[in-house]
């Protein structure tokens, strides 16, 4: 498996600027490369190494390595599409890999190639990327945030083997409670959609101002939210994994892939809505259980909160409201985030134990 491990750099201020001036002409090749490969239709990476690699390290000044790298980052922007013409950010982060970055962990520093040749730079990490670093292996992002230099190093980390499961703990995610499982624990997401609300009225209400002040409170409070939901997404998602751990039992959660292109929203739900992050609330399940060696299913997720357990019967009228599920067949009642989950947990496929074929020739 892969991971990130983050790093803050710290530079003195001759080594800031050698490393913002490397961003700038790398990112000003990467738009020199693109224009290249937008008239002439050539978007691989190895044709467009042919073409121009001479031509941007005299023109820019880049090492061998770093011109390879620039090329790369073009080729990849024009994979996803080749209609329209690819331009970069003048700081826009930039992959080094082993031959122009290395680490010096008992030193906490890096050696870092720029414009003013390589450069020294200690860092600061927790000790959980400390751990990572170890096992670094592949490009190291080298990005420009809100001030700060970091870096962002892939690690590969070894993944146990799944351990044999008694059960299957089915998870339901929503927008009112983040998450349920069917042993009937509740996470609610109130205090995420109170902080997605406050901000929503507060940037509201700073961009109708226009002014300076306003500006620079809306700078500030740039990113807060997203890194609020992240917080709880991680603490959530760790929650439900050791659970599964120590019970001894699998994971189920819906594949919510194009969920809101699939939901009818009213316009004041659109703003909640296109806010939910279950995707990433789903990743961290998935990469937290894969380190711990518990199973994770996807399931189909249609009719999980109309489908009543005991007789199977299906119906939009099941589901009363939000939080009552009432079976119109048989009259049983619940807590319908929690019938939810039980009906995810029963549609996660069950592993048979394995027995030996009996010997035909025994008697």
């Amino acid at each position: 498996m892969k991971l990130t491990a983050q790093l803050k750099l710290l530079p003195t201020p001759d080594q800031a600027d050698a490393l913002r001036r490397t961003l700038e002409a790398a990112n000003a090749a990467c738009d020199y490369i693109s224009r290249i490969a937008w008239d002439t239709k050539t978007f691989g990476k190895f044709d467009l190494q042919k073409i121009c690699y001479s031509a941007v390290r005299e023109t820019f000044g880049l090492a061998a390595q770093m011109t390879i790298r620039v090329l790369g980052k073009v080729g990849d922007a024009y994979k996803l599409d080749t209609s329209v013409c690819r331009t970069f950010r003048p700081r826009g982060a930039i992959a080094y890999d082993n031959r122009i970055l290395s680490y010096a962990l008992p030193d906490s520093s890096v050696s870092i190639w720029t414009l003013d040749g390589r450069q020294s730079i200690p860092f600061v990490c927790g000790e959980r990327q400390r751990q990572l670093l170890a096992n670094q292996h592949g490009e190291t992002d080298l990005a420009y945030i809100r001030g700060g230099w970091y870096l962002f190093a892939v690690c590969e980390v070894e993944e146990p083997t799944p351990t044999d499961v008694d059960g299957v703990l089915g998870i339901d995610m929503g927008v009112t409670n983040i998450a349920v499982d069917n042993d009937g624990e509740i996470h609610s997401g109130k205090a995420i959609k109170n902080v997605r609300y406050r901000h929503r009225s507060l940037r509201k209400k700073l961009q109708g101002r226009r002014t300076h002040g306003a500006r620079r409170r809306l700078k500030k409070l740039a990113g807060q939210e997203y890194r609020f939901a992240t917080w709880v997404n991680h603490n959530l998602s760790k929650r439900i994994v050791a659970k599964a751990k120590r019970t001894k039992r699998a994971i189920a959660v819906e594949d919510l892939t194009h969920i809101r292109t699939r939901v009818r929203a009213t316009r004041s739900q659109r703003a909640t809505l296109h806010s939910w992050a279950f995707a990433q609330l789903r990743a961290f399940i998935a990469y937290k259980a894969a380190l711990a060696g518990v199973p994770v299913h996807a399931v189909d997720p249609r009719n999980t909160s109309r489908t009543c357990p005991k007789c199977g019967c299906i119906a939009k009228a099941n589901r009363k409201t939000q939080a009552s599920f009432v079976c119109t067949h048989c009259g049983l009642a619940g807590h319908a985030d929690v019938i939810a989950a039980g009906n995810i947990s029963g549609r996660a496929p069950v592993s048979v134990p394995h027995y030996p074929a009996a010997d035909s020739s025994a008697d």
